[in-house]
């Protein structure tokens, strides 16, 4: 456990914005856990668990208290066997008839683990390609892409629970599940430190239809590999043609929520023109389309500059406060819903 004071938040953040956090502690084991809480807990500061830094936002003032890190890397092949208990095994070599389940600790880079399944030809995560962040924020916002989510194919994570100091295990019933949300952000937000993932894949590929921008990409590059490999590579291209690298160009990936309708709502919307997707996680409007209709397309407001690619990304060209940033959400959030009355909600987290 290496325990840091008064870190820059815009260092540890892909927004680069943010004041000094007091303490950030970096978790390399898992002793290091109840150790760090108890750290916060003696020394009567608040906690907040950062990954990657993609999806959080600093404030100017910082934070005062302890930001905790998982640092703890690791992807275990484990296999299914007949009589469902699941054992450690050096490589998936398992008949095509059995599930593949791999154990991924916390702190490991997700698309590193969507490289490990794709090149052992196991599909559930390849469309979750090049997502930025680590393994154990995947489950917390249920992330998704292009027709998968993490709830597709997680079983379980172990976590740590702060409120009672015990190590312990919670199955995807558990979590429930929902569009970018799951317990560990709504009613259990900042409880649980998740210590590792457990996924279950399996030999195959994706079912088509594929998500409308994918099968627009095989159309228009006449691609004939649908296998997990395949996906990944066209799902690769699709972002990197449209979003920035968040290492390089300050941002923090898909800054507002999607808007998700009922059948009556997507009905309604339907007859006004607007494009609605309707798909097994439900109907839903792009809001990266509200924004571009709204005339925000490459925009830039209060140095955050609104990507002409991808405009539900926003970049931080020039902007030096989180007050900045806050008067640019604003401006888009207000004309969106006067022109098609539905509210914007951010995606990332803010520290605080």
């Amino acid at each position: 456990m290496r325990i840091n004071e008064n870190i820059l938040i815009s260092s540890l953040t892909t927004m680069r914005l943010g004041g000094p956090a007091k303490y950030v502690i970096e978790i390399e084991t898992p002793e290091d856990i109840p150790n760090a809480y108890n750290f916060a807990h003696q020394n009567n500061l608040s906690t907040f668990v950062l990954g990657y830094g993609a999806n959080s936002i600093g404030h100017d003032e910082g934070y005062n208290g302890v930001i905790i890190i998982n640092r703890m890397r690791g992807i275990t092949d484990i296999t299914q066997t007949n009589n469902d208990n699941i054992l450690s095994s050096k490589k998936a070599t398992a008949p095509k008839e059995t599930s593949f389940y791999i154990k991924i600790m916390g702190g490991e880079y997700w698309d590193n683990v969507v490289t490990y399944a794709c090149e052992r030809g196991l599909t559930g995560i390849e469309a979750l390609s090049k997502i930025p962040g680590l393994t154990g924020a995947a489950p917390v916002q249920n992330i998704g892409a292009y027709g998968q989510e993490i709830a597709d194919t997680l079983i379980e994570i172990e976590v740590f629970d702060s409120t009672t100091n015990t190590f312990k295990t919670l199955t995807k019933s558990d979590l429930q599940f929902s569009y970018r949300k799951s317990l560990l952000n709504t009613t259990e937000k900042g409880r649980y430190f998740v210590i590792s993932v457990t996924l279950k894949l399996s030999l195959g590929t994706m079912p088509r239809p594929f998500y409308n921008s994918i099968e627009k990409y095989i159309a228009e590059h006449h691609c004939t590999d649908f296998s997990p490999q395949g996906i990944r590579n066209i799902v690769s291209k699709i972002r990197t043609d449209k979003l920035p690298d968040p290492l390089t160009t300050p941002s923090a990936g898909s800054f507002f929520k999607n808007i998700y309708l009922t059948n009556e709502e997507a009905d309604l919307a339907e007859g006004k023109g607007y494009p609605v997707h309707r798909g097994r996680d439900g109907n839903k409007i792009n809001s990266g389309w509200l924004i571009e209709q709204a005339g925000f397309k490459g925009a830039l407001l209060h140095g955050i500059r609104i990507n002409d690619k991808a405009t539900l990304v926003l970049i931080n060209e020039s902007a030096k406060s989180y007050a900045d940033l806050a008067a640019a959400r604003s401006e888009i959030v207000n004309k969106v819903y006067d022109k098609f009355g539905y509210w914007l909600e951010q995606e990332p987290e803010e520290i605080k």
